[in-house]
């Protein structure tokens, strides 16, 4: 289980990381949702999935689920959008 909340964690702060970079105009361009209601969204994900290790307090598995659930919606179909938006297409 371990392996699993540090696999999501780590998921979790590269999601955070690529939203924080990206241009604010990127995430309305393409119909998703606002860069600052992205970087919130993963940044509380990623407090949940910290909590367990610095406070010894966990949210347990609902915690878990929806962390990885958001992040997995913002790799999965925002990020390739934005970074389509601002690179252009691949081919």
């Amino acid at each position: 289980m371990l392996l699993v909340e540090l696999a999501a964690l780590g998921a979790c702060l590269f999601a955070l990381v690529h939203a924080i970079r990206q241009r604010r105009d990127a995430f309305t361009a393409v119909d998703k949702l606002t860069k600052p209601i992205w970087v919130t969204i993963l940044a509380v994900a990623t407090l949940i999935l910290i909590l367990p290790f610095v406070a010894g307090f966990s949210l347990g598995m609902i915690g878990l689920i929806a962390s990885v659930v958001a992040t997995g919606v913002y790799l999965a179909d925002v990020r390739p959008k934005v970074d389509e938006i601002q690179r252009g297409p691949r081919w």
